[in-house]
């Protein structure tokens, strides 16, 4: 069975690393911290991840200004792959991405060009990936969609989680 951006409940009876197998997906190492600080914390039912952005497992970090260096697609497999990475930190902090209860929060932003406005066609790149992943009602969180001037590294996009966790 595969899963395609079109249909979020297409693995409804699947659970979300099946899911991520069915999207030819695999979870990365997580990354680790670049800075003082951790990659998660848990607070009761809450589960905070710090920012990721889009590094490949291999160590490449996808950087350059949304909207001048990098087009708007590329920016959304940036976001995906930013995504993933959070799903990587996610399952290191619990074990398994089941006990994911829900998305209640991203909060992203988009190394953007001046007089850029398309952050959240770019960041959908991650919130299409949580909703395949974990479907629409566990999968679908509010968000924001910022731009920024500069993101660390260059890096092309950033996105932070809450979840709600078991």
């Amino acid at each position: 069975m595969t899963l395609d951006s079109n249909t979020a409940s297409a693995g409804a009876g699947l659970g979300p690393e099946e899911r991520l197998a069915a999207l030819g997906l695999m979870l990365p190492p997580p990354p680790a911290p670049v800075a003082n600080f951790v990659a998660w914390r848990r607070c009761g039912p809450l589960l905070y991840l710090s920012g990721q952005g889009p590094l490949e497992a291999d160590g490449h970090l996808h950087v350059g200004r949304v909207g001048e260096e990098v087009g708007i697609e590329a920016a959304y497999a940036h976001a995906r792959l930013t995504g993933l990475n959070l799903l990587a930190v996610t399952k290191a902090a619990l074990g398994d991405l089941k006990r994911v209860r829900g998305v209640v929060k991203l909060l992203a932003f988009v190394n953007a060009a001046p007089g850029f406005a398309h952050h959240p066609q770019v960041i959908n790149g991650c919130s299409d990936l949580f909703v395949q992943v974990f479907g629409d009602e566990v999968g679908r969180g509010a968000r924001s969609a910022i731009g920024a001037g500069s993101l660390p590294g260059h890096q092309t996009v950033e996105v932070e989680a809450i979840l709600e966790v078991d």
